[in-house]
């Protein structure tokens, strides 16, 4: 697919890596694409400002910062949204590095689809336990439910300006808890949004030293579970709390059945966590922050 604008998108809030994410994006084949990158900065001062216009010079193509305040994800994607006028909108973090055939490879992904998702593989650092990395517990790729994709991730994702996502936008209530995204492409996908998966176009991110433990895998995990179980709500509260406490209770088993395997038991507990999470959100159990200023 050539002759295609694309507006590039990275939501950042205090993160140094912004620079490096910049520089990929910097390196990115572009051929017969017009690309432009959009930075939203989310922070309450613009302390992302000095760091695009320090790199704005040595990029091939424009880029533009927006702040967007303050500490709340979602006012930041939702800011992205309303600047974006190209043909695709490109969502990438600012603690990822993008491959040089990123864009290409969604693009190739994209004539028949609404949105293209890619996979994020983990970069594990030398001090990261063995167990992690063998296991690759942190990297993302788009899950298939009865065959298709009915939700997605802003974290290596393309997605076609039509119709559809007029009007729609990141639900700022999750804006600090997370699950915005997914929440986001629910609603796409319910509106008749087609969801198709690009293998090759990667990204890459590098796992950081506090996201080795086993307890931040254990709260997301139970955000997201949390995300899909506030969208069964809807089904009846009783109907839909069996199927998630079996699984809960399978998994738990499963976990003791597997204990002799550090990458096993903590597999198979970790799906534990996501079950319950799903438990949380049929039942309307509020979440933490886990963005912005509590980190």
């Amino acid at each position: 697919m050539a002759g295609v604008s694309i507006d590039i998108c990275i939501c950042t809030f205090r993160r140094p890596h912004l620079v490096e994410t910049l520089r990929s994006i910097g390196d990115l084949d572009v051929t017969g694409i017009d690309a432009r990158v959009i930075v939203s900065d989310n922070d309450h001062l613009p302390s992302a400002r000095s760091c695009v216009e320090a790199i704005a010079p040595g990029l091939p193509f424009p880029i533009i910062y927006l702040h967007s305040p303050a500490s709340n994800i979602s006012i930041a994607r939702n800011a992205c949204l309303a600047a974006a006028t190209a043909d695709f909108i490109a969502f990438i973090d600012d603690d990822e590095l993008s491959s040089r055939d990123w864009l290409q490879k969604l693009l190739a992904a994209a004539p028949d689809a609404d949105v293209v998702l890619g996979p994020v593989k983990a970069v594990y650092g030398p001090t990261a336990p063995k167990w992690l990395a063998r296991g690759d517990f942190h990297s993302t790729a788009p899950v298939y439910v009865r065959g298709g994709i009915e939700t997605g991730y802003t974290c290596n994702v393309l997605i076609r300006r039509s119709p559809l996502i007029e009007g729609l936008s990141f639900d700022p209530a999750l804006g600090r808890t997370g699950g915005e995204d997914t929440t986001f492409f629910y609603r796409l996908h319910d509106l008749g949004a087609v969801m198709t998966a690009a293998p090759d176009a990667i990204v890459y991110e590098p796992v950081p030293p506090e996201r080795e433990r086993m307890s931040w895998l254990f709260r997301r995990r139970i955000r997201a579970g949390h995300t899909y179980g506030s969208r069964l709500r809807s089904r009846g509260r009783l109907a839909a709390l069996l199927p998630p406490a079996a699984k809960v209770c399978y998994c738990l088993a499963m976990a003791a059945v597997t204990a002799p395997s550090p990458i096993g038991w903590r597999r198979n507990a970790l799906r534990a966590a996501l079950h319950l999470g799903v438990l949380g959100g049929i039942l309307g159990q509020r979440q933490a922050a886990q963005y912005g200023d509590t980190g």
